[in-house]
């Protein structure tokens, strides 16, 4: 709201980038029609949300993490600030963000931690859904080109869902497969079976409608380029792990 308001006084023609998150949709997600399989759950074919989640999905009636509901707060002013005063304002809802600078923890940035517990032999717990949930991951690079992208030609108000989409990403158990062939090491890993409160079961990001309004962005990093980097950035500093 502070810097909302600064902006509408001071530079209220300048584009105010917002980098939002799924968790405004809640828990609204495990609702689809999903298949089991091997290492990952998959939505139905055929199901309109079958090339990634739009932005027409519901952010009401659903449970949200507090995380969720802050950033939801933000999101809806960061809306009406650009539609009522008509200011060039821009919602990013991403997915897992991440890249080679990315300090994984625990709960947050899970491919980074996962390498980080890959190359110093630190065990890693999966949280419910059986590791098989399902996340996209847009590499820094690729995110930071969409805001160059919206700051050469800014729109009024403007919500996108941003991320990997269907060309980046992965399970829990694909992406430990991946870490270990990478790293050349065995990760130690245990399951427990709680998953965390309003945790996705599966998230894919459609894209389409950033990529429909700015056709010159295109995704660069692919996931084995993005764990690469991640392993080689986790290698150089394994002595401070």
């Amino acid at each position: 709201m502070n810097l909302l308001e600064a902006a509408k006084q001071f530079s209220p023609q300048a584009p105010f980038i917002f980098t939002s998150t799924n968790k405004v949709y809640g828990d609204t997600p495990n609702r689809l029609p999903l298949r089991e399989l091997a290492k990952r759950w998959e939505i139905e074919p055929g199901h309109e949300y079958e090339p990634g989640i739009s932005e027409t999905m519901s952010i009401d009636s659903s449970k949200h993490s507090l995380f969720g509901v802050s950033k939801a707060a933000a999101d809806l002013l960061v809306q009406e600030y650009g539609r009522y005063f008509e200011m060039p304002t821009v919602v990013f809802r991403g997915g897992c963000l991440t890249g080679p600078g990315h300090a994984g923890t625990e709960l947050q940035g899970f491919l980074s931690y996962l390498m980080i517990c890959a190359v110093s032999g630190r065990p890693y717990r999966v949280l419910g859904y059986k590791g098989k949930q399902v996340r996209d991951n847009i590499h820094s690079f690729d995110l930071v080109e969409a805001f160059v992208q919206f700051i050469r030609a800014p729109r009024i108000g403007e919500v996108y869902n941003i991320g990997g989409s269907r060309q980046c990403n992965c399970s829990i158990l694909e992406a430990i497969d991946l870490c270990e062939e990478i790293s050349g090491r065995k990760l130690s890993w245990r399951y427990e079976g709680i998953n965390r409160v309003g945790d996705h079961i599966w998230w894919i990001s459609d894209v389409r409608k950033f990529q429909n309004h700015y056709p010159e962005w295109k995704l660069r990093y692919g996931l084995r380029e993005i764990l690469e980097e991640i392993h080689s950035a986790v290698a150089n500093r394994a002595a401070d792990l």
